[in-house]
């Protein structure tokens, strides 16, 4: 296993959602509603082929403070974590993938199920109806949870205000449920996230057997 450096890729991503949520909210006290107009995952303005950059904007924008710190947080242990046992390269790749995939089943649930009254929106979509946007590094952060749950899913972690441990399969299901249960929590971004870090770890697991047989052992 090697060693951390200290400019790894956790870190620079953490360092950048940082920066990008202070100069986002300067921007946004001096130009009014210039996050949401300009940074933020409108569904509608991407279905009409306007601010395509949002797709990925969207992800280093948060709306808080709460919001960031919940974020950061998460991926400091998650992602060091996952970071040291696949390499900073194939992290990166999943970062944005898982991230980009969130932004894009956002979209599509939204263009499934508009009407709000459907469960099925109201559980994944959460709330994507007219109006609706996005932000948030959720949805990378869950493609590194749904990573970890496949790849070391009996490791004990603990969530926030749970002083019980559980196995990280169990502690990534149990989280997208409550979130699902949140009004405005889109949660098909969590969703989007969660299944590409499943479909990559996978991946991962069927091309490289031997270590992942290794992985699974020692945090079995």
């Amino acid at each position: 296993m090697r060693k951390l450096s200290f400019l790894n890729i956790t870190l620079i991503l953490i360092i950048v959602n940082v920066l990008v949520f202070f100069a986002a909210m300067f921007l946004n006290f001096l130009f009014p509603n210039f996050i949401e107009n300009y940074l933020a995952l409108k569904p509608l303005d991407i279905l009409q082929g306007k601010n395509l950059w949002t797709l990925v904007t969207s992800m280093f924008v948060h709306a808080n403070l709460f919001h960031l710190f919940a974020n950061m947080l998460s991926l400091m242990f998650l992602g060091t974590f996952l970071e040291r046992l696949i390499g900073s390269k194939r992290f990166l790749k999943l970062y944005l993938a898982a991230g980009l995939l969130g932004s894009i089943l956002f979209i599509l649930l939204f263009v499934l199920f508009q009407d709000p009254r459907m469960i099925l929106l109201s559980v994944f979509a959460g709330g994507a109806k007219e109006g609706m946007v996005a932000v948030g590094a959720s949805g990378a952060i869950f493609g590194i949870a749904g990573m970890l749950a496949v790849l070391t899913p009996k490791l004990p972690i603990y969530i926030m205000f749970i002083p019980i441990a559980m196995p990280m399969w169990f502690g990534v299901l149990l989280i997208l449920i409550v979130l699902s249960l949140i009004p405005g929590v889109a949660n098909s971004a969590h969703l989007g996230g969660l299944i590409a870090g499943l479909i990559y770890a996978f991946y991962l697991k069927q091309k490289y057997k031997s270590k992942a047989r290794i992985i699974s052992n020692i945090f079995h």
